[in-house]
């Protein structure tokens, strides 16, 4: 899956624990409703964001995760985040496509001589 949209925020990176770091990206995106979404970028995919800035225009590859968790009530809980694996900058505008080369030129039809108007033809038209 992807995200479009402008670079609204990018958080410095986070040590979870002594094994595990994460960094926060916010992507708005640009439709009639925009929606701020809020994607994490997991261990060594943290260096991805060094070089963007917050105003870019970026696409954002993403998986969908999705856990259980029981809290100590018995009651069970589920969570989604939404997390980065690759990151591009988006062009403003595409590069055009190289013009076509010219047609070249052909030799021109004879004109019939031998056409009669109450000649009967087949076509419906």
């Amino acid at each position: 899956m992807e995200v479009l949209g402008r670079v609204k925020l990018i958080n410095p990176v986070q040590q979870v624990s002594a094994s595990f770091k994460k960094r926060e990206l916010v992507v708005t995106t640009e439709e009639q409703y925009p929606q701020h979404i809020l994607i994490e970028f997991a261990q060594d995919k943290t260096d991805l964001l060094n070089n963007y800035a917050v105003g870019e225009q970026v696409k954002v590859s993403i998986n969908l995760r999705g856990r259980e968790w029981v809290n100590p009530q018995g009651e069970t809980k589920f969570f989604n985040s939404i997390q980065g694996w690759r990151i591009e900058k988006v062009q403003a505008e595409a590069p055009s496509a190289p013009p076509m080369p010219p047609m070249p030129a052909t030799e021109p039809f004879e004109p019939a001589t031998n056409f009669k108007e109450e000649e009967h033809d087949d076509l419906p038209f």
